[in-house]
């Protein structure tokens, strides 16, 4: 017997040595998380077709459904429900297991008994289960379970994921896939944020124009007609009841949020009366921070309580999140009835005032018997009694809230954004280029530094936040949840030492059953990048390649070809440097010791047509910059690509270290987008440039100018004009363009610089593809 209790070193240790595929009597089964508590027996029982599982209380009937229907898909095999007590799998209640999601899970040669005191704990066993049940790929087969006894329970009780379904509407089957997932991993918290400045999508049937019009935009300008066709939607109140009772069958609870005081603009487009200065905007079509905040007088709060009011109908869960984030003070410091009302309360600024509006409606909450959340600048007032926070902009917020005895939840921007790029390969879909990788989520540690160890209770847990600026599709949303949500559920259920080979090695089969499930899961930590050695200059006019191939994550055996085609388990086994000659295409994907592919194979071209083109990701920011924000074409594209790489502040790109004595002439393509994000008083850091032509220029360089704190360093010599392009009228113009030029004949490589100098009232310029012409 092997005692594996791996919330100690020895038990991670065993883990870590031991291989893990269940039909091996002595191995460790790839478990994700990683159960408290492991203990092997001695043998195996076959689970096959048709047999039968049957629950003898009702408090597990929701989780024997579960069962049959996850290793239907995970599995292939199709268990039978039964009424009987010598069913071959078996879920008991035990009073004596302690914690709702705590569970005890024991598998020896006469049967499978799940035993828990609680629904939710009855769940995660069931999901422990389909784990056990689909250890490989040998999808419709029998399997042969080892013979085990898990006693398991969580670190945290909040292991959430935030939905942001306010920018970008997602339909309710998308998000019950969601759910499915969330629960496979134990999860327990689905924070859907459903309001702000561009989309508010809950049902309140006293105040119907909040979805009448809250609910729907018009998408920016990027030139041309006005767009006329709307984007939105909104959830009704009964078929979000559905939603929460899907959830709770599976274990988690939904925490609704709907954000105040500032994100206002659908609010006040609906209901001019609860904003601060009388105006009706539109509903916002733009992503960042906007100054529409909502009046904190009595028929603001009046409204607000009422909108909890049926938003507590609702939603049963304890918290109900009301936001809090960037709540930019202007409009109320512009309002003389705002200023009057800090002077009647006594208060010291705005901020005070956001604090005691906080605790009104916490106060409000408590009164129904439910507790307020917020973001963490619901600090800066003076913390609200009635408050517990939800930590993003690093850990201190919640150091400081625990350190006041109030509840915290760790969220912090950038590790647990999730709406952040997981590579800089240039095939990723939009986002913040912010880069965190699987690596990253998975080192986080949820229990924050400098936190008294006194106030350790404090801590709920961790959650994971998408935005939905700019995802827009159900790919997008899955690609940036999967599998980085695996790293947050493994840490906030166990604390063990970080392992993050072996982390990988559980997770690959947990990525098969979320691809069985029809989730698009993103590869980037397994993808392969063919890295250049040197220049592409040098490559050109060596005639060779030196091609290095490596991954985010290093896993599996690296396979690849050269003439193009995809390659295989059999294909030629990476080991060392590639040393090509031009012209051949390099293909390369990883693959286990199975033959199953880790990710979709990757190519790099090493004609000279390829080496001389960069598309947008293949470019680099200027001097003294970074190109922040991966966007699409248009502000609700459902297409993956184009995308382009941007500086918001200044539009400038490089293409690094282009060969002039080889290229003679280039083709830049580039893309009009629309200038549509909220800087509030980030305004001034946008670079004015003075536009010659009514609608500005494209200026190609050799060189970038010279930076000196910030600005052009008017010391500096000043680049070289290659060539200067008048931009068109972006009302009739086409929304992609094309210019080429020449280029000097010059020794070496040179940075070529691409900087537009549009008016701020017109749209973004982005350059999507930069090709030079050879000279030969």
């Amino acid at each position: 017997m092997i005692r594996s209790t791996l919330g100690a070193s020895i038990g991670a240790a065993l883990v870590i040595a031991t291989p893990a595929t269940a039909q091996r009597g002595g191995d460790v089964p790839k478990l994700l998380p990683m159960p408290q508590s492991l203990t092997r027996g001695s043998g195996t029982l076959t689970i096959a077709a048709g047999a039968d599982v049957a629950a003898d209380t009702p408090l597990a009937r929701s989780a024997a459904t579960l069962l049959v229907d996850h290793v239907r898909t995970a599995r292939g095999i199709v268990l039978a429900p039964a009424e009987t007590a010598t069913a071959r799998i078996r879920f008991v209640a035990d009073p004596s297991i302690k914690g709702d999601e705590a569970y005890r899970l024991t598998v020896a040669r006469d049967g499978i008994r799940v035993a828990a005191a609680a629904a939710p704990g009855f769940v995660h066993g069931a999901m422990t289960l389909v784990q056990l049940l689909s250890p490989d790929a040998h999808f419709g087969q029998s399997v042969r379970v080892p013979a085990v006894t898990i006693e398991d329970s969580p670190r945290f009780a909040w292991r959430g994921l935030m939905l942001d379904t306010a920018r970008h509407f997602l339909p309710l089957p998308e998000i019950e896939k969601i759910v499915d997932q969330m629960a496979a991993v134990k999860l327990n918290t689905l924070h859907l944020h459903l309001s702000d400045d561009q989309g508010w999508r809950f049902e309140v049937k006293r105040y119907p124009k909040l979805t009448e019009v809250g609910a729907w935009r018009t998408p920016p300008s990027t030139g041309g007609a006005a767009p006329t066709q709307r984007y939105g939607g909104f959830y009704t109140q009964d078929e979000l009841r559905g939603l929460v009772r899907y959830a709770a069958e599976r274990g988690i609870t939904i925490v609704p949020e709907i954000d105040l005081p500032g994100h206002a603009q659908a609010l006040v487009a609906s209901y001019p009366q609860f904003g601060v200065l009388g105006d009706r905007p539109e509903t916002g079509n733009g992503w960042g921070i906007f100054p529409y905040l909502l009046n904190p007088g009595p028929e603001g709060v009046a409204f607000v309580k009422q909108v909890l009011d049926e938003l507590i109908d609702v939603f049963p869960g304890t918290y109900v999140h009301l936001g809090g984030d960037e709540a930019v003070k202007d409009q109320w410091e512009r309002s003389p009835a705002v200023q009057a009302q800090i002077k009647a309360l006594n208060l010291k600024d705005e901020n005070a005032l956001q604090s005691w509006l906080i605790d009104e409606l916490g106060t409000y909450l408590s009164s129904k018997g439910r507790r307020l959340i917020g973001w963490d600048e619901i600090l800066e007032g003076g913390l609200p009694p009635s408050a517990s926070v939800m930590s993003w902009r690093g850990e201190k917020g919640a150091v400081d809230a625990a350190n006041q005895n109030h509840d915290v939840v760790l969220s912090p921007a950038p590790t647990m954004y999730i709406n952040y790029l997981q590579s800089y390969r240039a095939d990723e879909p939009p986002g913040p280029i912010q880069v965190q990788t699987l690596a990253d989520t998975y080192a986080y540690e949820p229990m924050p530094k400098g936190l008294d160890p006194a106030k350790a209770g404090h801590v709920l847990g961790a959650q994971m936040n998408l935005w939905s600026e700019y995802l827009v599709t159900p790919y997008q949303y899955q690609h940036s949840i999967f599998p980085r949500l695996a790293a947050l559920a493994e840490n906030s259920w166990i604390e063990r030492p970080r392992d993050f080979a072996g982390f990988l090695t559980r997770l690959q089969p947990q990525v098969a059953r979320w691809k069985r499930g029809g989730v698009a899961v993103a590869d980037s930590s397994a993808a392969v990048d063919v890295r250049l050695a040197g220049t592409r200059g040098d490559a050109l006019r060596g005639r060779r390649v030196s091609l290095t191939l490596a991954q985010d994550a290093p896993q599996g055996t690296i396979r690849y070809t050269l003439d193009g085609s995809a390659p295989t388990p059999r294909s030629r086994r990476y080991a060392a440097p590639l040393s090509l000659a031009l012209g051949q295409t390099v293909r390369a994907a990883p693959f286990d010791a199975a033959g199953t592919a880790l990710a979709a194979p990757r190519a790099f071209d090493t004609g000279r047509e390829a080496l001389l083109t960069r598309v947008s990701g293949e470019m680099a920011a200027c001097p003294g910059e970074t190109r922040g924000l991966r966007v699409p074409l248009t502000a609700d594209a459902v297409a993956n690509a184009p995308t382009y790489d941007v500086n918001i502040f200044n539009l400038c790109s490089v293409y690094p270290a282009a060969p002039l004595d080889v290229a003679g002439g280039f083709t830049v393509e580039v893309a009009r987008l629309a200038r549509n994000h909220g800087l509030a008083h980030d305004i001034d850091k946008v670079r004015r440039h003075f536009n010659v032509t009514p609608h500005g220029e494209l200026l190609v360089t050799l060189g970038c100018p010279a930076m000196k704190d910030g600005k052009p360093d008017p010391d500096a010599p000043r680049p070289v004009i290659a060539a200067s392009f008048p931009l068109p009228d972006p009302a009739s113009a086409p929304q992609r363009l094309r210019f080429t030029g020449t280029l000097p004949a010059m020794d070496g490589d040179r940075d070529l610089c691409f900087q537009f100098t549009s008016p701020l009232t017109e749209p973004l310029y982005a350059v999507e593809r930069v090709s030079l012409t050879d000279r030969r």
